[in-house]
């Protein structure tokens, strides 16, 4: 599956990130970014729910056999409500939010297609012959698993081999490199690190005065996201702005650039509601690190403490399974 360098994380068009901008005003976001070579993009069936799905189905409608679209089952919703914490990764869940996806995402066969949580009811095993199945029956092209850990990952592979594995990854939260990307290159996965700019942070237009009270922004939820944290990490957007000031680029694109020197299977997903952000992330892909700046960057990020968990503990328990 050969994708862009960048992708677009569509989640925040309207899900979780404060007051969600006019539909008309995202869709055409969404075919900007296409028509500046993004061919990766990514939705689920939660945001919303079901929301997400339709707009990025909607905007993306003229491209077809250009860019890829992936989407995301798991979460439990009932009655158009999702219920936070509850999974459904049961072989007729999965069948029916694969039918539906196709419809909203209007297509004839889901690109790639997530588990989004572990189901802890559910073997991997049974999940990942669902999805096989759903390939076989020309549904679904891909396979892939998000925030699971290294042993879920060899088993579901053992059954379907999968595609790609997304898990939040950037230079506050690197603990991938802890066992999940050692097994990805060994078994020739790819990696697609959502919230790579730590839900905008790294953009270095968020502080402690920040607040996230629209309702509708998972973020003033987070331990990282409170205002003692904030304070406290602005010490590594300042180390990533020092290190750009000298290159031109923002404490945003030098982190895109740290991920985009990782690895070639590694594709970063930023998502943006504003198209002056679209294109400051897309610049990151021409931003070439050598060895000797990727060290030096890393020795300076190394210096900064991290204050704040990246989920409470409830969510924390539904991730690297």
């Amino acid at each position: 599956m050969e994708v862009s360098a960048l992708g677009f994380g569509c989640m925040g068009l309207n899900h979780h990130r404060g007051v969600a901008p006019e539909r008309s005003a995202m869709i055409a976001l969404i075919r900007q970014a296409v028509e500046r070579g993004v061919t990766l993009f990514d939705t689920a069936e939660v945001y919303g729910p079901f929301i997400n799905e339709e707009l990025a189905g909607e905007a993306l409608a003229p491209y077809r056999g250009r860019v890829w679209v992936t989407t995301k089952f798991g979460h439990r919703i009932v009655d158009g409500k999702h219920l936070e914490g509850q999974m459904n990764s049961r072989p007729d869940g999965i069948r029916k939010a694969a039918e539906a996806s196709l419809k909203r995402l209007r297509v004839e066969a889901i690109d790639l297609y997530y588990q989004h949580r572990v189901d802890p009811e559910v073997p991997i095993e049974d999940v990942a012959g669902v999805v096989k199945d759903l390939i076989q029956e020309g549904k679904v092209k891909r396979f892939g698993l998000c925030e699971v850990g290294a042993q879920t990952i060899r088993r579901a592979h053992a059954v379907q081999p999968v595609t790609a594995v997304q898990s939040e990854y950037s230079l506050m939260w690197r603990e991938p490199e802890n066992g999940v990307l050692p097994v990805l290159e060994e078994l020739g996965i790819g990696f697609v690190p959502y919230s790579p700019l730590n839900r905008g942070f790294l953009g270095g237009a968020l502080n402690e005065y920040t607040r996230f009270d629209s309702g509708n922004d998972n973020r003033n939820t987070l331990p990282r996201f409170t205002p003692e944290a904030m304070r406290a990490n602005t010490a590594i957007v300042e180390t990533l702005s020092r290190f750009g000031r000298s290159r031109g680029a923002t404490p945003a694109q030098v982190a895109l650039a740290w991920l985009l020197a990782r690895k070639p299977w590694i594709v970063p997903i930023p998502g943006t509601t504003k198209l002056a952000r679209l294109e400051e992330n897309l610049r990151a892909a021409e931003m070439k690190l050598t060895p000797d700046e990727l060290r030096d960057l890393e020795a300076a990020v190394s210096k900064v403490e991290i204050v704040g968990a990246r989920y409470p503990v409830e969510q924390q328990r539904q991730v690297g399974q």
